[in-house]
């Protein structure tokens, strides 16, 4: 082949241009739509699967088509049109020359493709999507071990350039015992592994990972790659769930106890013993206020313990306490009702048991309302068994009191083989003072015999009023001469009663009968009174205003 005279001038020859003719039949064997036209787009022929593509050129809308003419032979072009049945078609159009002068204009359909390349475009975006929804980070490791791949938005405060090359590893928390094999390089899949790691801040997170390993053809372990979602929030709620769930259980426990005590002395005593118990404490103490001294008296103790005084003197500026004192560790509280102070409470723990938790400073408040409840009920049956035991006028024991508390101390001493005396009083002439002076004027005279009949026993004695003007007095392991000796005291200084007497002829005075009880005599208490009851009537009947001395009891024979 030689060249052209232009060739040979050096000039720029354009390649020839191919043409081709098309026949009916080759044109109908085409596979795709295919379709022969003018050089102005009118349409000649077509075969039997470019209805679409025809129905676009007759109507004008193959917007591609003043390209194709005019770039005939050159990249194909994408064409969306309306399918016969619905919907649309995408046809890959390329226009080709040929020898008469027409455009060959050839469709691929591509509609498959493009849907099969769309769906697979929004699946791997919905996983993207699911994945960072159902997860906080996703992750990959390779067959070192270490981090390729982190989410982009990385993990734990750390970016994901942080983290990849890096081990896992090197994130498990200090809380968690490494396991044997981390579920970061498990073999095998892992679903929602409970895992601690730390965090940028120093914090550690909880995540529940799961994961499936990467295998080779060979079966051989190439990674693994997995999701991790933190659930620290859950499980501290969890935790904190739990630990409440603890105190109430553990509180329950303490207020059963204190509540199954039908003492109420014992209340205080079993709430002591059980708040020690369930707080692991080496010790406890349990204080009331007594009203009478404004201050702390120890109501109940268990186990052992340091020096309450500094606890004690500290509630002046604050209502806790929680030092280390002297080797103990001290946890303590005040209690209280009605927002008034009413005791406190104090736990101790030696320093083999360790420090108090904040559990533990949370469950002592909770007690300490308890005990502060405890410790009213107690003060009120205090109150109401006074008020039962006592006469109303002078405070000292009544009459029912009074024997309750002899017969115990007769039966003891009977026991011991010590003495006791039993004196009784009776006002001389106490009537007239009511009808001279009026029932105020009789109080006060009551009242100064009590001061009297007080000032003239022991403490260890009982001094009682028994009813209107009769007063009974007990001398606690009192022989004959001191009974006799307490009856000319009192008798002494009885002209103190002077003043409130209703008459001078007749002076409000005493009549004195005293028994004395030996120690060795078999007599019963109901014969000591009697005895005592008869020497006070005799002296009334003699003339009032002396003493008398019972004579010993009769021996009586069995």
């Amino acid at each position: 082949m030689s060249a052209s005279p232009d060739a040979k001038r050096g000039r720029r020859v354009e390649p020839p241009r191919l043409e081709f003719s098309l026949g009916a039949a080759a044109l109908s064997a085409y596979p795709g739509a295919a379709a022969l036209l003018a050089r102005d787009g009118t349409l000649i022929a077509t075969n039997g699967r470019a209805e679409a593509l025809s129905t676009a050129i007759i109507e004008g809308r193959l917007t591609q088509l003043p390209a194709l003419l005019e770039g005939t032979g050159g990249h194909a072009l994408m064409e969306t049109l309306p399918a016969a049945g619905g919907g649309t078609v995408v046809l890959e159009l390329a226009a080709l020359p040929t020898e008469d002068g027409h455009v060959l204009l050839l469709g691929r359909d591509v509609t498959l493709e493009r849907n099969l390349r769309s769906a697979l475009v929004e699946s791997r975006q919905r996983y993207k999507d699911l994945v960072e929804i159902s997860s906080d980070f996703a992750w990959e490791v390779g067959a070192d071990g270490r981090f390729v791949f982190v989410s982009p938005k990385g993990a734990l405060g750390f970016s994901a350039d942080e983290l990849v090359g890096r081990s896992p590893a090197d994130f498990i928390g200090t809380t968690e015992a490494p396991p044997e094999t981390s579920p970061f390089i498990s073999a095998l899949a892992v679903e929602d592994a409970e895992v601690w790691m730390k965090q940028a801040d120093g914090t550690e997170a909880c995540v529940l990972l799961s994961s499936t390993p990467i295998l080779g053809d060979q079966g051989d372990w190439r990674g693994a790659r997995g999701v991790c979602r933190d659930v620290t929030q859950e499980r501290l709620r969890d935790a904190a769930l739990s630990r409440a769930n603890n105190r109430e259980r553990l509180l329950s426990y303490i207020v059963r106890t204190i509540r199954d005590e039908v003492d109420p002395a014992d209340m205080l005593r079993a709430a002591a013993e059980a708040t020690a118990r369930a707080l692991g404490a080496t010790g406890c103490q349990i204080f009331r206020i007594i009203p009478e001294a404004s201050d702390f008296a120890l109501a109940a103790q268990y186990g052992d313990g340091g020096d309450e005084k500094p606890v004690l003197d500290s509630f002046i500026a604050s209502d806790h306490f929680d030092e280390d004192l002297d080797g103990w560790h001290c946890l303590s509280t005040v209690s209280r009702y009605r927002q008034s102070i009413n005791g406190a409470i104090l736990l101790w723990r030696d320093r083999a048991r360790g420090v108090w938790s904040d559990d533990d400073r949370l469950l002592i408040d909770d007690v300490a309302n308890q005990v502060g409840l405890a410790s009213e009920q107690i003060a009120n049956h205090e109150r109401i068994v006074r008020l039962s035991r006592t006469d109303s006028l002078t405070g000292l024991f009544n009459r029912r009191a009074f024997f309750e508390e002899i017969a115990r101390r007769f039966h003891r001493l009977s026991r011991e083989h010590k003495p006791a005396a039993l004196i009784y009083v009776d006002l001389d002439n106490f009537k007239l003072v009511n009808d001279a002076h009026g029932h105020h004027t009789g109080d006060q005279a009551l009242l100064a015999v009590r001061d009297l009949l007080l000032q003239h026993t022991r403490p260890i004695d009982i001094v009682a009023r028994l009813g209107g003007d009769e007063f009974a007095i007990w001398l606690e392991g009192a022989e004959e001469r001191i009974a006799v000796q307490r009856c000319q005291d009192l008798l002494a200084a009885a002209d103190v009663l002077a003043p409130f007497s209703g008459s001078g002829e007749r002076p409000l005075h005493m009549s004195l009968g005293v028994a004395v009880h030996e120690g060795e005599s078999p007599e019963n208490l109901d014969d000591l009174v009697a005895r005592a009851d008869k020497a006070m009537y005799e002296v009334k009947r003699d003339g009032k205003g002396d003493w008398r001395l019972a004579p010993p009891p009769l021996v009586r024979e069995h």
